[in-house]
């Protein structure tokens, strides 16, 4: 009998499915959103912010809500009482950006006892191909988590491109207010073969002033807020522009999906990388 997995975060479904699971997976975070064939499993949990509103409005619900002591979100435990899951992967790295693990590990002892919950809680990009591993063995296929682990690295490895210059890059993980990447992402911008500007690999991600930012002096400043995807990444950075003309840099600005790439801790961090490359080596 095949495993029943369900997924609480979208880095998460991405792994499973890229190990050849898909057809494994019963259950998915509100977030999953690829492969877009995984829109069809029900959703297990919800969002008690609206993710839509202006970065500043966002910023602000989420800090309200967290100071209340209230879940940003809510987990379904009905729903996931009825999918039976066999195994459930769940994140212990950012309780903004998806639902906790103890909020998880809570709900799954009542609702499916038997499950095995399998957390994650990547900061670097090693810890992300670990996880892939992990995430094979909890599901049976560990043969297959090694391989895809060792291609992944194969393919970050070969996201440097063959050319002497190296640019200083600042990514910008959120805009309003601004927000360095960290965690993963400084590997990611050593991999495209730039130097990166900001927090320590494997450091949380901090605020930042428009002014220390453009104090770092990149070559490049690569917008790729959390969450956003290329067009509402550049409106928001238009719209910050507008109010506020110290934004604007003498070098050039590039935008990249964050919620497709750099936000999350999965197997789209390879092509992250290679994205980044392209962008910073223009």
């Amino acid at each position: 009998m095949s495993v029943r997995i369900a997924c609480l975060l979208p880095a998460a479904t991405e792994i499973v499915c890229a190990l050849g699971l898909r057809e494994s997976l019963v259950g998915r975070s509100h977030g999953c959103d690829f492969p877009a064939d995984v829109a069809c499993l029900p959703a297990l949990t919800r969002a008690r912010v609206d993710p839509s509103l202006p970065s500043a409005r966002l910023d602000g619900e989420v800090r309200r809500v967290y100071s209340t002591g209230e879940p940003l979100y809510l987990l379904d435990e009905e729903r996931l009482a009825a999918l039976a899951p066999d195994v459930v992967v769940t994140q212990a790295a950012c309780d903004v950006c998806a639902v906790s693990y103890e909020q998880v590990a809570a709900v799954t002892r009542r609702a499916a006892p038997a499950a095995h919950v399998v957390c994650l809680q990547p900061s670097r990009l090693g810890d992300v191909l670990a996880d892939v591993r992990k995430v094979a063995d909890a599901c049976g296929v560990g043969a297959r988590g090694d391989a895809l682990a060792a291609a992944l690295r194969r393919r970050l490895e070969a996201a440097r491109p063959a050319r002497p210059d190296v640019p200083r890059v600042a990514v910008i993980e959120w805009l309003d207010p601004p927000m360095l990447a960290g965690h993963w992402v400084p590997e990611a911008v050593e991999a495209a073969g730039g130097r990166p500007l900001g927090p320590a690999a494997g450091q949380p991600s901090p605020y930042a002033t428009w002014d220390e930012v453009r104090a770092l002096r990149p070559d490049a400043l690569v917008v790729a807020p959390c969450g956003f995807d290329v067009p509402r990444a550049q409106r928001e950075y238009a719209a910050v522009i507008d109010r506020d003309a110290r934004v604007l840099f003498h070098r050039r600005v590039e935008f990249l999906d964050g919620n497709a790439y750099t936000s999350r801790p999965g197997p789209r961090l390879a092509d992250a990388a290679a994205l980044l490359s392209r962008l910073i080596h223009r």
